[in-house]
């Protein structure tokens, strides 16, 4: 699936990274359930794929229901 609800409102991969990142993306790949809970409502958690610039990739986290978001950097 290619676009998931979040806050209430469809987003596409590069809205999602740019939730998590607070900056539009170069490249997104597609949205993914994360398997686990969110720490601060227990909402559903879901993942994407971005590239923040040319030299990095990143794995963001966001949750579907609150404003929570985390990041790892590969």
């Amino acid at each position: 699936m290619s676009n998931r609800v979040v806050e209430g409102r469809m987003v596409t991969p590069e809205r999602l990274a740019e939730l998590i990142e607070g900056e539009r993306p170069m490249e997104a790949t597609a949205i993914e359930d994360a398997d686990r809970a969110c720490p601060d409502c227990g909402g559903n958690v879901i993942s994407v794929g971005y590239m923040p610039s040319v030299t990095a990739f990143v794995t963001g986290y966001k949750c579907q229901d609150c404003a929570w978001s985390n990041r790892d950097a590969q």
